[in-house]
């Protein structure tokens, strides 16, 4: 009868745990600077909320309550109410979408052309069109407001959208070169072997893939068209959009009115981006998958 020795088992090696360790460290410090930015934008934003929807006599409190204890819309329904604001907020919507139209007409077929086709002194007109940016606003706006008012554009939104869609086009146009590059073109091929035409493969296949990047340009467009104030106080006088107006008109406001202002002016621009964030979540969604 034959007893079978077992041998003992070998010493298993130390796993190294300094890369786990250097990943955790890395995703906290990631997620502390983004709520560290996040808590950057944010605070403003709720600071300004507080005080357009506190009464007037509580913005004169001391110190002030970072608490929304005395709320009230007595402020911002004067604000609304005042002369020329509804007309300019619907001004500035039709400016927006204006401009977000025309910068996605013109800006995508020219990023696609970007992004597919090579062509001489490609890469001096990329950098050619952030040279459109260099100029200041107020450079441009003098010349172009003497040439709205010869071809009779002068004090309407038109002129305004022009401008807006000359400021954002540059983006737009790169923004979505770089989108279109990231969407592989053996799809688009496939799509074309398969019976479609170019413009068929371009709208059934290339778009849907690329519209979460577009997504990020058109909110870039219509954030920058509604904000900008400079262009349109120049270029306007009876058709003025939200910034122009509340530029002009609060210059001697109460301090409540100013709030209320700045509140009207943040609120649509927010809207738009929770619009358009489930395409944003896809897209981020889809990289990190």
């Amino acid at each position: 009868m034959t007893t079978t020795q077992t041998k003992p088992l070998a010493p298993q090696p130390d796993v190294d745990t300094a890369p786990l360790k250097r990943l955790r460290r890395d995703r906290a410090l990631l997620q502390a600077a983004c709520i560290v930015i996040s808590l950057f934008m944010l605070v403003p934003i709720y600071l300004i909320s507080l005080a357009a929807l506190s009464t007037r006599e509580s913005l004169n409190d001391f110190p002030l309550s970072l608490l929304p204890t005395n709320l009230s819309f007595e402020t911002l329904g004067a604000f609304l109410g005042s002369t020329g604001i509804l007309g300019a907020f619907g001004n500035s919507l039709i400016v927006g979408i204006g401009t977000l139209l025309i910068s996605a007409l013109i800006g995508i077929p020219a990023g696609y052309a970007l992004a597919r086709f090579a062509f001489p002194a490609k890469e001096p007109y990329q950098l050619f069109l952030l040279f459109t940016r260099a100029l200041p606003i107020v450079v441009l706006s003098v010349p172009l407001a003497r040439l709205f008012l010869t071809v009779d554009l002068y004090d309407t939104t038109y002129a305004v959208i022009l401008l807006h869609t000359a400021l954002a086009l540059p983006t737009t146009i790169l923004i979505s070169a770089s989108v279109f590059l990231s969407v592989p073109i053996d799809v688009e091929e496939a799509a074309r072997v398969f019976g479609c035409t170019p413009a068929g493969a371009f709208l059934k296949v290339v778009m849907p893939m690329a519209l979460p990047g577009l997504a990020a340009a058109s909110i870039f467009t219509f954030v920058m068209s509604w904000n900008e104030v400079l262009g349109a106080s120049i270029l306007t006088l009876d058709h003025r959009t939200l910034p122009a107006q509340v530029l002009t008109s609060l210059a001697d406001s109460p301090l409540a009115y100013r709030f209320a202002g700045g509140f009207a002016l943040v609120i649509p621009s927010i809207i738009f981006i929770a619009f358009m964030r489930r395409y944003l979540t896809n897209m981020w969604g889809s990289t990190i998958r």
